[in-house]
């Protein structure tokens, strides 16, 4: 809060435009010099708000990420600029004017939904959260659509709104959470607010939530960007059907809603291996792929897709495969020194090697450049080598 105080300020305001490009490995020497001039502590603040922005470049962009303020966890936890805007659109689509922000952190999402026509209560009970959320608002003239509060989420009332949005705190002191119980508020409360909503309600969960414990009523999605899985969503209000899931590749989006298929069957490895985008083997759509694909597993427990042809398809990408042999480093690497293949790009599913051990054992060393996968065919240790398909 005070550090906040301090950079709002117009002497604070003046110092971040000075420092913004200021490069880490220069920072003592920058620090010390405009320490002759400015209170040390607004120097501190500035330079450390910097890095910070820096670091928000990711996720917010350049420009927003110029003009925004952040705490370290701020720009840790915040949802990702993209993934925040897809959100708000499906909030819109609904007929959503108004959401209640439940856990907002440094506003990112209510950034998203403001920028969408949406109006906003944005509330986190984080004191120094709170103040970055709302110099957030302002500073990218949000203000008069986004409202925020210091408070308890559990105490407020979010009657007035048509849809409700809770990201809870996933993270403790000794890191990720995984048990949504243990979640900061607890699932089950968040599931209960959402509930309530007049319209529609997201929840924000961990990618790795285990299917059994997505509420029956809810929707569940799986949001990849740029090929990252990035959260998972559970939606209520959309219409679908109890149960549904879907995978939302960023950008586009494209969506990929399950149908219920059954697992499919098991075939050796064709000319063709498919990698499902982690969207859609999260949401466990990997059957609705394969069938896209007329194609089938090459393990019935790993998640590659093999097939004869050659097909487009934006949930998987398509590697042709050259070689196949029983796991075997020597001939790997006897085989890759035949090849002249120097890049190596290594992909395991259903192996304990670690690619970078597996790079420092074969050596590359040459012109070309492949694939190989460590994974199992039939249950049997496998490396399949190949290369992009075209």
């Amino acid at each position: 809060m005070n550090d906040l105080d301090l950079l709002l300020s117009p002497e604070g305001r003046a110092l971040l435009d000075e420092v913004r490009d200021t490069d880490p490995a220069r920072e003592l020497a920058v620090a010390t010099r405009l320490r002759r001039t400015h209170p040390a502590e607004l120097v501190s603040a500035a330079l450390g708000q910097a890095r910070l922005r820096q670091r928000a470049v990711a996720k917010f962009g350049a420009e927003d990420a110029g003009r925004m303020f952040f705490t370290a966890n701020g720009v840790e936890q915040s949802t990702r600029a993209s993934v925040a805007a897809y959100r708000a659109e499906r909030f819109a689509a609904l007929g959503v004017t108004s959401v209640a922000d439940l856990c907002c952190g440094i506003g990112g999402d209510a950034i998203a939904l403001a920028r969408a026509g949406i109006r906003v209560l944005a509330v986190d009970r984080d004191p120094a959260t709170a103040a970055a959320a709302r110099a957030n608002a302002e500073a990218l003239g949000l203000g008069d659509l986004i409202e925020v509060r210091e408070a308890d989420v559990t105490e407020v009332d979010t009657g007035a709104y048509d849809a409700v949005f809770v990201d809870p705190a996933r993270r403790g002191g000794r890191g990720r959470i995984f048990d949504p119980e243990a979640y900061s508020p607890p699932l089950s409360w968040a599931v209960l607010a959402a509930r309530t909503a007049s319209l529609a309600a997201a929840l924000k969960v961990a990618p790795g939530i285990p299917h059994e414990a997505v509420p029956e009523d809810a929707e569940a999605e799986w949001i990849s960007d740029g090929g990252d899985v990035k959260e998972a969503v559970l939606w209520f209000g959309t219409g679908a059907a109890p149960g549904a899931v879907r995978a939302t590749l960023l950008p586009g989006p494209r969506t990929l809603p399950g149908t219920g298929l059954p697992d499919p069957e098991v075939r050796a490895p064709g000319r063709y291996l498919y990698e499902p985008d982690g969207a859609v083997i999260r949401a466990h759509l990997v059957a609705e792929v394969a069938e896209d694909l007329d194609g089938g597993l090459i393990d019935p427990t790993i998640a590659y897709v093999t097939a004869d042809a050659l097909h487009s398809t934006p949930y998987a990408t398509a590697y042709e495969i050259t070689d196949r042999m029983p796991f075997n480093v020597k001939k790997l690497k006897a085989l890759l020194r035949e090849r002249g293949v120097g890049t190596l790009t290594v992909k395991k599913r259903g192996s304990a090697v670690e690619p970078e051990e597996l790079r420092k054992k074969v050596k590359p060393q040459g012109p070309n450049a492949a694939t190989v996968f460590l994974t199992r065919v039939a249950g049997a240790p496998t490396m399949l080598i190949g290369r992009p398909a075209r």
